[in-house]
């Protein structure tokens, strides 16, 4: 699914047509946008996980949410969307090209995986952040997602649903 957009007030001085599209990225472009996105994740993503074999499952189960320019993998939000059970989506990825940081495409794609947990009937939206990681603790709040479970390295965050009949979002 492709769904262009042209941003020329949210990109900054960075002058591009921006390709919002969902799950057409291979697992070799999303190993090589992780790989490129590496340093940025806190801690580096590659310290926790084989990047690789990461790619494989996020491509095979995962829905994701991609920003393109040109051929180039520059944003992707992915998310497990198959806890039926307990209506919840939950992301394990959230990552932008550091040139493109900071200039709404983060925040597009959470957009967007939000909109289709809730089109698809889920009631929360769930993911894990460092709990040192200010940037981007200050930009899932700003989506609308809350604190929750603490106790680790990582911080807990969630977004409940209009369709959440037992929870209301906080305002």
């Amino acid at each position: 699914m492709r769904t262009p957009r042209f941003w020329p007030g949210r990109l900054g001085t960075i002058s591009a047509v921006v390709d919002f599209r969902r799950n057409t990225a291979s697992a070799a472009q999303i190993a090589e946008h992780l790989g490129r996105c590496d340093a940025d994740f806190v801690p580096p993503l590659s310290a926790r996980v084989d990047i690789g074999s990461y790619a494989e499952k996020i491509a095979s189960k995962a829905t994701r949410f991609e920003a393109w320019a040109d051929s180039v993998l520059l944003g992707l939000v992915a998310a497990y969307c198959n806890d039926r059970e307990h209506g919840i989506a939950y992301i394990t990825s959230v990552s932008v090209l550091r040139a493109w940081t900071g200039q709404g495409v983060a925040a597009r794609l959470l957009d967007q995986c939000v909109e289709h947990a809730l089109a698809s009937g889920l009631r929360q939206v769930s993911l894990e952040v460092a709990s040192d990681n200010t940037p981007a603790i200050n930009l899932y709040e700003k989506s609308g997602f809350v604190a929750g479970r603490t106790g680790t390295p990582f911080l807990g965050m969630d977004i409940y649903l209009n369709n959440g009949p037992e929870h209301e979002q906080q305002a």
